[in-house]
């Protein structure tokens, strides 16, 4: 059966992580657009305060308060928007948090408590949209997996971990849901390093406050990214083309990344400011300090949109391979030169 999506005015969404970052930016964009709303996260103080800014604009909206990890959450979500609304249409598996910190120092509680949000929450969340869908005529399954989905980084192994296995496990439904014909379309989006909370919420082991490597892009772009998939089939989509040309490094020249990938992150870290002694995280509860914020403000320049990935959405197979190409040189010039002589690679990295 082919998969028919409908417009963003038309659909119900479901969207987990709703109250920070991408999910919130997602949240607040497909609201602009007249969808209808099931909004989950683990704060419902946060989810309140959402949920009413948004009906105020005349969105319909239910909130469900739950940790992805738990998959008894996870169905309540699900018979949640069956409930108010009878259908799923398009589900965000976009709850997610970090840990930075060398393997070796990171507990083994922390490291399942990561993988209980980034992975079992993707497993849970796509598991019971495919229920659903299923039986009331197909939709969108939008999972977030990240630029390190296709490659690693230092000092943040698990999280990178995490996000490879997120990319397994889609992959691996969509072609047992194209098998059976199922009208369910499944997208993987993997976005660069965005201005989110993303370093507020994550656990960190260093002494030094983590720090993101650039170019880092607008959270705007994901969400753009999101509703895009949401009404048209796509299997992959790279949200900045910094994404792209890592990827295409990871498979070409894998070597040469983990040598660029060694010299900027490891000096990065050495110049950032040093870590409160207090400082709170989001890994195993919310922090309400970091709840309802898109974005963090990096101090850097943050790159508000992006060429590549606005081609990439829209242009065909022959398009696809050009930036694939060009993407594949980009990740040669990043990768060739020493941290101490990035300028060109940098601008190039903004170009994309």
């Amino acid at each position: 059966m082919a998969v028919q999506l409908r417009k963003i005015n038309e659909q119900v969404m479901v969207i987990t992580g709703a109250t920070s970052g991408i999910g919130l930016t997602t949240a607040r964009m497909a609201a602009e657009q007249c969808a209808k709303l099931v909004l989950a996260a683990r704060s419902a103080d946060a989810l309140d305060q959402l949920a009413s800014e948004l009906r105020r604009t005349g969105t319909q909206v239910a909130t469900v308060v739950a940790d992805v990890g738990n998959p008894a959450d996870v169905e309540r979500i699900g018979h949640a928007a069956m409930e108010r609304f009878g259908r799923i249409d398009t589900w965000v598996n976009n709850a997610g948090i970090s840990i930075f910190g060398r393997n070796e120092e990171v507990s083994l509680d922390d490291m399942q408590r990561l993988f209980d949000t980034n992975y079992w929450g993707v497993v849970h969340g796509s598991l019971e949209a495919v229920k659903h869908m299923k039986a009331r005529g197909g939709g969108a399954i939008i999972n977030l997996g990240s630029e390190l989905s296709d490659h690693s980084m230092p000092l943040q192994g698990i999280y990178a971990a995490s996000k490879h296995a997120v990319k397994a496990f889609t992959d691996s439904l969509r072609v047992e849901l194209d098998k059976e014909k199922a009208p369910i379309a499944v997208t993987l989006v993997k976005p660069a390093a965005v201005d989110t909370m993303y370093v507020a919420h994550a656990k960190n082991y260093l002494d030094k406050e983590p720090t993101l490597p650039p170019p880092v892009y607008a959270p705007d772009l994901v969400a753009k990214a999101i509703l895009y998939a949401a009404q048209h089939r796509k299997r992959d989509v790279f949200v900045g083309g910094t994404a792209k040309a890592l990827s295409a490094g990871s498979f070409a020249m894998p070597a040469v990344l983990d040598r660029y990938m060694r010299a900027t992150m490891f000096k990065q870290q050495q110049t950032a400011i040093p870590t409160a002694p207090n400082r709170r995280d989001a890994l195993h509860a919310p922090n309400p300090q970091q709840e309802l914020r898109e974005r963090q403000g990096i101090s850097e320049h943050v790159i508000e949109t992006c060429p590549y990935t606005a081609l990439s959405l829209r242009k065909g197979k022959v398009m696809g391979a050009l930036l694939g190409a060009g993407a594949l040189f980009a990740a040669w010039k990043l990768a060739g030169r020493p941290a101490a002589r990035t300028w060109s690679a940098h601008r190039l990295r903004h170009a994309l």
